[in-house]
């Protein structure tokens, strides 16, 4: 797969006898196609775990989301002690472009999560932002922050 501006990991990928690959996916304990999308989820996903200190435990991997009747699946959730969303992050494959779209797609999920903390990813360019204090708008991050034991 695709180098990515993330740490290097080790996963467990094997091939089917179909040719096509899978992961293991260390939240969900269980094998899931491997595509470039996925490729960039699994990758960060361990990035917030190994690097800024997420407990695996607090990481939802496609949470459902219902939006205007809807369901939708986020890609990735962060949770806090008291189980309310805190950091929802959306990946893309590394060939897509981080557009307006983007943002707005995780956008709406935040509408129903409201939480503090958005990121955007495809792996190669990743982009936080914090909600405002008063509540409007977004304030964009230099990284994603570390987690805080009192979150």
């Amino acid at each position: 797969m695709q180098a990515l501006n993330l740490p290097i990991y080790q996963f467990t990928i094997k091939e089917e006898k179909d040719g096509k690959k899978k992961i293991f996916d260390r939240i969900r304990k269980k094998m899931v196609a491997l595509t470039p999308e996925e490729w960039v989820r699994q990758n960060f996903i361990l990035y917030l775990v190994e690097c800024k200190g997420y407990p695996a435990s607090m990481v939802s991997v496609e949470a459902l989301v219902n939006i205007n009747g809807l369901s939708q699946r986020t890609d990735i959730v962060i949770y806090n002690r008291l189980r309310l969303p805190t950091l929802i992050v959306e990946c893309k494959a590394p060939t897509i472009k981080i557009t307006q779209a983007v943002f707005e797609q995780v956008l709406r999920y935040n509408i129903k999560l409201q939480t503090q903390l958005i990121c955007v990813t495809n792996g190669l360019h990743h982009y936080c932002a914090q909600l405002h204090s008063n509540g409007a708008g977004y304030i964009f991050l230099e990284e994603v922050p570390a987690y805080k034991k009192e979150d």
